[in-house]
C-alpha cells in the first residue's frame, strides 16, 4: 500500500502541531510544513533548532506516528542569500525532513541555475534533497524548464517536484516523464481539477490556492501520472478547497486519494540501468 503525505497548503491555517495531529487522525503517514512564506506576507511557521516549538513538534510527530517529509517554500529570486537558509534547513533536517521545496523566480537562467546548485550544496550538508516545483505563472513554469535547471545544476540531490495540477495547467502530460532520469522524479503532489484550463495566470493562481478537487473527482489523468512515476517517489496530497473546514479537507484528501490508489496497479520499479520501466499508454482517469 502506498504511503501518503499531506502538504501543508491543504490546511495552511493549522499550526505544525495541529497539522500533525489531524494528518495522523486521517491516516496520513507524513506531512509537509510551510516554514518559509511562498510569497511576501504569506503564511508560514518558522522553526529554529533547539527551540521549544521544535522540541514540542518532534514529540508530537513521534507520538502520532507521523514523519516530516518536506519543508517549504523557498523562492529562488535574484539576490537571494542562500547561506541565510542554513538554520531553516538544519531545523527541518533535525525533525526528519527529506527535502526542501523551491520555485524558480529569476529570469536570468544562468544565475537561477547557480542559485539552485548553491542551495543543493547547502541542503546536502543536512542530508536534504532540493525539489524544484514548476508553476505556469513563475519563471520556471513547465516540466521541461524545471528539468533543464536540475540537469544543468548537476547536483545529485537536485530533483523536480511534480504537482498534478501544475503539470496540467502548464500544458504537460504524464508521458512527458518518459525521457527523464528516474532520479529526477522523487516526489509528486496529487489533487484533481476541472477539465477547463484557467484563462489567465491570475485564474490559475486562484485555482491552485482554493479551487482544487479531491483526487479521482475531476479530469486530471492521475492514473497515468502515477504509473509514470518511480515506485519509490514520495506521494503527498495538496488539496486547498473552499467550503470545507480544515479537518474535513484533510479527511477528504486522504479518503479520496486512498480510493484512487487502491484501484490502480502497483507503480513500476526502476530498471537496473536507472531508467523507468514505464507503461506506454496512459491511464483512464480524465483526459
Amino acid at each position: 500500500m502506498s504511503l501518503l503525505g499531506l502538504a501543508h497548503l491543504t490546511a495552511l491555517e493549522l499550526s505544525p502541531r495541529e497539522l500533525a495531529r489531524e494528518a495522523a487522525s486521517a491516516g496520513f503517514a507524513s506531512i509537509g510544513l510551510r516554514v518559509h512564506p511562498a510569497m511576501a506576507g504569506g503564511v508560514a511557521y518558522p522553526i529554529r533548532t533547539g527551540s521549544w516549538a521544535q522540541r514540542e513538534l518532534r514529540t508530537i510527530l513521534a507520538s502520532e506516528g507521523v514523519r516530516l517529509n518536506e519543508i517549504e517554500f523557498i523562492q529562488l529570486t535574484p539576490g537571494l542569500d542562500i547561506a541565510a537558509f542554513a538554520p531553516l534547513l538544519e531545523a527541518g533536517a533535525e525533525l526528519g525532513a527529506s527535502a526542501v521545496t523551491v520555485s524558480g523566480d529569476d529570469a536570468d537562467r544562468l544565475r537561477l541555475t547557480a542559485s539552485f546548485a548553491a542551495l543543493c550544496d547547502l541542503a546536502g550538508e543536512f542530508g536534504l534533497r532540493v525539489d524544484l516545483e514548476f508553476m505556469r505563472w513563475r519563471v520556471v513554469g513547465t516540466l521541461a524548464q524545471a528539468e533543464a535547471i536540475v540537469r544543468q545544476a548537476g547536483r545529485p540531490n537536485g530533483a523536480v517536484l511534480v504537482d498534478a495540477l501544475h503539470l496540467s495547467r502548464s500544458g504537460g502530460a504524464p508521458g512527458d516523464f518518459m525521457a527523464l532520469p528516474q532520479q529526477f522524479l522523487r516526489a509528486a503532489q496529487l489533487c484533481d481539477a476541472a477539465p477547463t484550463q484557467p484563462v489567465s495566470d491570475a485564474d490559475a493562481i486562484a485555482e491552485a490556492r482554493e479551487g482544487r478537487l479531491p483526487p479521482g473527482e475531476g479530469a486530471l489523468p492521475l492514473a497515468a501520472l502515477l504509473q509514470a512515476l518511480p515506485a519509490d517517489a514520495a506521494l503527498s496530497v495538496e488539496l486547498p478547497m473552499r467550503g470545507l473546514d480544515a479537518r474535513s479537507r484533510i479527511a477528504t484528501a486522504y479518503s479520496a486519494t486512498r480510493r484512487l490508489l487502491d484501484g490502480l496497479p502497483p507503480r513500476k520499479a526502476p530498471a537496473a540501468n536507472g531508467s523507468m520501466n514505464r507503461p506506454t499508454t496512459q491511464g483512464s482517469v480524465g483526459a
